[in-house]
């Protein structure tokens, strides 16, 4: 624990701007002897009191409920302070500042706190374990109702429960492991008669498991991106306004109309996507549409998924295929490996054969959806294949929200048990190689709960919190 973690610290706990109600908290060791003199009086422990919030010359600055929590029963596992006031900001400032005078005296070295502060105190108390502290987080940036009731399951230690029971049982397959090698002689047979095998195949079959949810719950998180891109008047904008549900794009007739990317994040089934129509993709000598065009090609190397957008009224006119095809080729180029792309023909509406038989060459294989931005004929269809290649496939219910941190550790543990696995297969077993490949699953899976983290990873977590929590 580092020193500064020994200092009490005070903070407004709740967002900022006016509400009916605020809150200033103080958090630290020995809080008595502060609140008696702060307030005037001593509070019951885990009782609302209603009474005067006094200045330094015992003029009430407002007046509200005052909570005492002592250690260990409270969220950090330390004495805290809740002061609850009207919820204008100068108030709150008053409030924090003569919390900070008044501890002068009363408080040695009590400071603001930095972001994230009280949980990292609850964490490191153990009131709560690093992916609950994290799911808290979650919680209050959850875009969906689907991600908000997945950080739910997450605080409440449901993922926890998943992650420590992969531990126990890889805890014991250790010990029969690192047994043997203080018998040589009869190692083979220990770990035979043991069937350490059947156990790593039991274990790497509830890790699969876990990586799965984990998954669905990273994406629930984190979304995708999903960048919408085409030659000029293939209808993007007028998609992107579609599942909005909004007209957040311009749409004219004019070719070029859209010269900068215009982003919005949608959910499907809970699932956040956020969805960017970029600039037409052609040859141009406009100095701001080349611009427009550099950037579409930008985002479009950093999607998720693309779609390629197609006009049916189109699809016969030779120089529309051939700059068409001029962009399924760059695409390739352009996309990581294993970026999806999705072939989307627009204006079946107005398309004189229906629009089913496009002439274009397809990008993607990821098959092909037929709609009318216009008209939002087909546009489910395009939701369930978003949803398709984001991977979603469990129902939220099922689902724990976690961080990509999170599948990262279990993708290390997975490769550490095929390593394993694969000593444990061999006629001759390197057994001081099988015990370290166990060891270091173990320590990938100790850093989702915070069991074996560095200062550097706390720092990181903590300091994407806001000030107060």
């Amino acid at each position: 624990m580092l020193p500064r973690h020994a200092d009490p610290i005070a903070a407004i706990a709740t967002a900022p701007g006016r509400g009916a109600v605020g809150i200033v908290r103080v958090s630290g060791k020995g809080l008595a002897p502060f609140v008696q003199g702060l307030l005037g009086r001593t509070l019951r422990p885990r009782e609302a009191h209603y009474l005067p919030f006094p200045d330094a010359q015992g003029q009430a600055i407002d007046r509200g409920l005052a909570l005492f929590f002592p250690a260990p029963h409270s969220y950090t596992g330390e004495d805290v302070l809740e002061l609850q006031a009207h919820g204008g900001p100068v108030v709150l400032q008053l409030l924090l500042a003569r919390c900070l005078e008044a501890a002068q005296g009363l408080l040695p070295r009590l400071r603001l706190a930095e972001p994230g502060e009280f949980t990292e105190r609850a964490f490191l108390n153990d009131k709560i374990d690093l992916a609950q502290a994290e799911a808290i987080a979650d919680l209050i940036d959850a875009s969906t109702e689907a991600a908000a009731r997945s950080a739910g399951r997450s605080l409440s230690g449901d993922f926890s429960k998943e992650i420590h029971g992969l531990r126990d049982a890889l805890v014991h397959l250790r010990m029969l492991v690192e047994a043997t090698l203080d018998f040589p002689e009869e190692e083979i047979d220990f770990l035979r008669k043991a069937d350490a095998q059947g156990q790593l195949s039991n274990l790497q079959q509830s890790l699969g498991r876990v990586m799965q949810r984990a998954q669905q719950g990273a994406l629930l998180r984190e979304g995708i991106k999903v960048v919408i891109a085409g030659q000029p008047n293939a209808g993007k904008s007028s998609l992107l306004n579609a599942l909005a549900g909004a007209e957040l794009a311009i749409v004219t007739p004019i070719a070029g109309t859209t010269r900068d990317k215009v982003q919005q994040t949608i959910q499907i089934e809970g699932v956040p996507l956020h969805v960017i129509d970029t600039a037409g993709l052609r040859e141009s000598d406009d100095e701001v549409e080349k611009i427009g065009i550099a950037r579409a090609w930008d985002e479009i190397a950093g999607a998720d998924a693309v779609l390629f957008l197609h006009d049916l009224t189109r699809q016969d006119a030779p120089d529309y295929v051939a700059a068409d095809a001029d962009i399924a080729g760059a695409l390739p180029e352009k996309l990581p490996e294993g970026v999806p792309v999705i072939d989307v023909w627009n204006k079946i509406d107005r398309a004189p054969d229906g629009g089913h038989a496009p002439a274009a060459p397809q990008a993607g294989a990821h098959g092909a959806v037929w709609l009318s931005a216009r008209t939002g004929e087909g546009l489910d269809a395009l939701r369930r294949a978003l949803l398709a290649v984001a991977g979603w496939q469990s129902a939220p219910e099922g689902v724990y929200i976690a961080r990509a941190r999170h599948v990262q550790a279990l993708q290390a543990v997975d490769a550490h048990l095929m390593e394993a696995g694969a000593q444990l297969a061999s006629d001759h077993p390197a057994l001081d190689l099988l015990a370290e490949e166990l060891r270091l699953a173990q320590n990938a899976l100790n850093t989702i709960t915070g069991e074996f983290s560095s200062d550097d990873l706390l720092g990181v977590i903590f300091s994407s919190f806001c000030i107060g929590k």
